[in-house]
């Protein structure tokens, strides 16, 4: 049976590191407006069956809240050395050039005032369709700020996800060499699947946490994800193959 044989014309176009980097800049931020369309789409969701009598004041507290778990138990971190201010003023710059710059807040103070008596054309045309759903565009507003202030937390606790790493590195390596000069069998299998499962693992954590439709301590978020990632790195090098 003869062999196929490649096209001498046809190319293969591999990419270089500036568009690897500029992909991987497209998914994240993707991944971050999914979980951001998510969050607003539960919220809405939440507002009519689960928290109906709470309504916007819902998404109020959960941003009190995040920013109070700032206060309390983040008083210093590597990244910046007042922790609850730099989330305050991601989320208000957030607030900032996504509704003011935008001008989507003098829209919506045009749209919700009533229309004058025998008022006609647009505005009060589109005030009759606002008002119905004015607590729905505040919660958007105000989640959109817990997502904000989220991303400001995630971003203070990358450097937790470094420090695991590093330890779970060492120790992999450790076990390595035993491995190696225990004469210790090696599988490739294990290796390439807990290699394949740590960048998704930090990936899971920001969407996890970015999209959690309840105000819930950081701390039960990062740190399984942390112990998890650090797991599949041990894991990675442990099972690397002894001899390059």
């Amino acid at each position: 049976m003869a062999e196929a044989v490649a096209d001498p014309r046809r190319r293969v176009v591999q990419q270089g590191l500036f568009s690897k980097a500029l992909s991987a800049v497209a998914k994240v931020i993707l991944w971050l407006l999914f979980s951001l369309l998510f969050s607003i789409i539960v919220e809405w969701a939440g507002m009519v069956l689960w928290w109906p009598d709470e309504g916007v004041d819902h998404s109020r507290t959960m941003l009190v809240t995040e920013i109070s778990y700032l206060d309390d138990d983040f008083r210093r971190s590597v990244v910046t050395s007042d922790p609850a201010r730099f989330a305050k003023r991601f989320a208000d710059n957030s607030y900032h050039y996504l509704f003011e710059v935008t001008r989507f807040v003098d829209f919506i103070q045009w749209v919700s005032l009533p229309p004058r008596k025998y008022e006609q054309g647009v505005r009060a045309t589109l005030h009759k369709v606002y008002k119905p759903m004015a607590e729905y565009v505040l919660a958007m507003m105000q989640v959109t700020q817990v997502f904000s202030v989220r991303l400001a937390i995630l971003t203070l606790a990358m450097p937790i996800f470094l420090l695991f790493s590093l330890v779970a590195l060492v120790d992999g390596l450790v076990q390595r060499d035993l491995r190696r000069w225990g004469g210790g069998r090696e599988s490739s299998f294990v290796y390439h699947y807990a290699k394949k499962a740590a960048l998704p693992l930090v990936v899971l954590t920001w969407v996890t946490y970015l999209a959690l439709p309840f105000s819930l301590h950081p701390t039960f978020v990062i740190l399984p994800f942390a112990t998890l990632f650090a797991l599949t790195v041990a894991v990675t090098a442990s099972t690397f193959k002894k001899y390059l």
